[in-house]
């Protein structure tokens, strides 16, 4: 039973008093806790679909739940041989990170930002980033004005809009929706 059902059971005359320990009172306030808990709850959700989804697959794997900046990340990881190997695709990962997030927010109503990581697929695909980044640096460093990279989801392109701040160029997303990409340039001198 959640939290919520077992509030909407309680009558409201009814009231526990207990004695308390002014010093061992946690100074978060409610709104505080309430996001924490949001945060956690994000993360069980999606941690308790992707489980079930492996059961049905066959598929081996724990799971990992972590809170960076506000955002969760939910990690499937194994060790040693595992078949997993079928989910670390990129559309794969892209979409069970969706179907992730539709199921958190059918639960809670709430918006989900969730990051999905299989067996390392998100530091795999950080590192192609990398690479077409410094690619279309070296193509701007020929004579290029501009690079444009392939249609990306937005994560991806904020990982591209890091990575060419990193090395000095800057990065605009341009494009809607599937056609979204981002485009690296060198930064503009000003003038003295």
């Amino acid at each position: 039973m959640s939290m919520t059902e077992i509030r909407d059971e309680q009558q409201p005359d009814e009231a526990v008093v207990d004695d308390v320990d002014e010093s061992q009172v946690d100074s978060t306030t409610d709104d505080e806790v309430v996001e924490d808990d949001d945060i956690r709850d994000e993360g069980d959700i999606a941690a308790d679909y992707i489980e079930e989804l492996l059961d049905i697959a066959d598929l081996d794997g724990d799971l990992e739940i972590d809170v960076r900046d506000g955002r969760t990340y939910v990690s499937v990881v194994t060790e040693g041989e595992s078949n997993l190997q079928r989910l670390r695709t990129g559309e794969a990962v892209d979409a069970l990170q969706q179907l992730s997030r539709l199921a958190v927010q059918a639960e809670t109503g709430e918006f989900s930002r969730l990051i999905l990581d299989v067996d390392g697929s998100r530091e795999a695909r950080k590192r192609e980033l990398d690479e077409l980044v410094d690619k279309a640096i070296s193509r701007i460093e020929a004579g290029a004005a501009s690079a444009a990279l392939p249609p990306m989801s937005s994560y991806e392109r904020k990982l591209v809009h890091d990575l060419a701040a990193e090395r000095g160029y800057s990065s605009d997303s341009e494009g809607e929706g599937r056609e979204r990409h981002t485009v690296i340039r060198p930064i503009a001198e000003t003038s003295a």
